[in-house]
């Protein structure tokens, strides 16, 4: 399948149900498959997960949880195959979550989907090859900014008890982590209903003791601006937490993550950044 085809179908990694078309055409990683499909972390339709997992490898695997975004409205794990199949070629045991959307839920109950997704792991990772205590939280765009919540807000996994210890690293793709007022419909319509806006932002929970953090950004990004990468990493460096970023040139909000598949892996090294630096966190 050459380029231009794919390139049609790019868009759908910013929400748009063309997705489907881009995972279908988006040749594979070899060497993977999917080993669970359509898990319940929870009672809710959309509370289930997939895992991926390499066909041959010496486990115990090290575990990578992916968060797809979607401005916490849309998304669908069964159009991430040729995510899952990525991560898993190197070496990690991967669960691809779905989460309740605005409107079924708002603010925090896709950050709590997440939680008990990463809760359903600590459980059965073991049974399917995987290692719970080396967990890396990898999200992109409004899947990013519910990784970084489920690693610097401590309250939600202790709410569903996933010690936060398990979460060695977590890695923002294009997240949002600092962007009230809320200004926009995907915010207003997430958050604009939560008492304390402050306590939705990232920014206001970075701590020393915090899972190192990666922060990913495309300097042609014109949907999430400059300003969360670098507040987010100014406040995790004033708390004296650990933190890296990198920004790729030439790069959108929606290449940044389609860099992930075969076919768009020389137009940024995205999966070998995200795989170096889960590797190093779970070593």
């Amino acid at each position: 399948m050459d380029r231009r085809t794919l390139l049609a179908a790019l868009p759908a990694l910013a929400g748009c149900s063309s997705i489907a078309a881009f995972d279908t055409l988006a040749p594979r990683d070899p060497g993977t498959r999917r080993i669970v499909h359509d898990a319940n972390y929870g009672a809710a339709p959309r509370q289930k997960l997939d895992l991926y997992a390499p066909e041959s490898a010496a486990g115990p695997l090290p575990v990578l949880v992916f968060i797809y975004g979607g401005s916490w409205r849309h998304g669908d794990k069964d159009n991430y195959n040729f995510l899952g199949a990525a991560f898993s070629a190197q070496g990690f045991l991967t669960a691809i979550p779905d989460y309740r959307l605005v409107p079924e839920v708002r603010f925090p109950g896709f950050v709590e989907d997440c939680a008990a997704a990463v809760r359903w792991v600590k459980d059965n990772a073991p049974s399917h090859g995987g290692d719970p205590s080396r967990i890396v939280l990898v999200g992109h765009s409004a899947g990013a900014y519910n990784a970084m919540m489920l690693a610097l807000d401590q309250k939600y996994l202790a709410a569903v008890g996933a010690p936060a210890e398990l979460v060695r690293g977590a890695v923002g793709l294009a997240g949002p982590y600092d962007f009230t007022p809320f200004d926009v419909p995907a915010t207003l319509d997430a958050f604009g209903q939560a008492p304390n806006p402050r306590l939705t932002q990232p920014i206001q929970f970075a701590r020393a003791d915090a899972p190192p953090l990666l922060l990913l950004w495309g300097e042609d990004d014109d949907t999430v601006g400059p300003r969360n990468i670098e507040s987010l990493a100014r406040a995790m460096r004033e708390a004296g937490g650990a933190v890296e970023t990198k920004i790729y040139p030439g790069i959108d909000h929606i290449e940044i993550a389609a860099a992930l598949s075969r076919p768009y892996r020389d137009k940024a090294p995205v999966l070998a950044d995200v795989t170096e630096f889960a590797r190093r966190v779970t070593a």
